[in-house]
């Protein structure tokens, strides 16, 4: 095909630099919007905001009609005074890891596929819990890492979509998340005179209660060991078998007893009657 009249070959360089330009408005072509914006789930669960995570709603039935098989689901979690001027990757290579957080001032996470979002009636609600896992806060070599966060906030996140040619759609932004954080001991006030008069007359009656009990078992140690010390009547010993003395008794006072005298031998003896002839 011939050039137009009055374009020569000095045109072309041109057309090659609207060429360039056009395709560089369609790579930063703003991805389309999902309705749902990521929310703290509000059920009942034990630690759902802790000084490190927090948990999200599982977004169910939301990805379905802007989401192919192939395509990749993060989750962007900001810092809040960044995300007014945010701008999504356009390639797997510019996603800060996890580590980068201080200074990117933001990480993706949770990567997965619409497989783990999918769209079945009975489905029981399930939840995302950020920053649970710390095995991999110090390793590199994972794609991602969904480790704890090093800062209460505020943060604030959303779920974008990314395919071969770059970020395809995207939620809406959170609001706020801030983390809880523990006071520091030394701004803790613990002088009683901030205290309200109910608090001050409690602890007075209890530390009152607690000196009695330990007047009280003072004395029952005391009383307790008076009686251990106290000696027990003395039970008379039986004596063994072997070991009995018969006593001897002095008769001294008692005269000895004399044997009557006996008649000479030339003294007839006196015979009785019965034996008289």
């Amino acid at each position: 095909a011939q050039l137009p009249e009055g374009h020569g070959r000095e045109s072309l360089p041109a057309f090659g630099a609207l060429g360039l330009l056009a395709a560089s408005l369609c790579a930063f072509v703003s991805p389309e919007t999902v309705p749902y914006t990521p929310q703290i789930t509000a059920k009942s669960l034990e630690g759902k905001l802790t000084a490190t995570t927090f948990t999200l709603d599982q977004p169910i039935c939301i990805f379905d009609q802007y989401v192919n098989s192939t395509d990749d689901i993060w989750l962007v979690v900001a810092f809040t005074n960044i995300t007014s001027h945010f701008k999504n990757p356009t390639s797997q290579i510019q996603i800060p890891p996890y580590q980068k957080l201080s200074t990117a001032l933001h990480y993706m996470t949770l990567k997965t596929s619409i497989a783990f979002y999918p769209c079945a009636e009975n489905r029981a609600p399930s939840v995302l819990r950020v920053g649970s896992d710390t095995s991999c806060k110090d390793d590199r070599s994972l794609e991602y890492c969904n480790g704890p966060l090093p800062h209460p906030g505020p943060y604030r996140v959303k779920f974008l979509i990314l395919d071969t040619n770059g970020s395809k759609a995207e939620t809406r932004w959170s609001q706020q998340i801030i983390l809880k954080q523990g006071r520091k001991a030394r701004s803790i006030d613990t002088w009683p005179g901030r205290r309200s008069g109910t608090m001050v007359v409690i602890t007075s009656i209890l530390s009152s209660f607690i000196g009695v009990l330990v007047i009280l078992f003072l004395c029952t140690v005391a009383y307790d060991f008076k009686l251990w010390r106290r000696e027990e009547p003395a039970v008379p010993e039986e004596p063994r078998a072997g070991s009995f003395r018969e006593r001897e008794y002095d008769t001294h006072h008692i005269p000895p007893s004399q044997a009557p005298p006996q008649p000479p031998s030339d003294v007839p003896r006196p015979h009785s009657p019965a034996a008289s002839p």
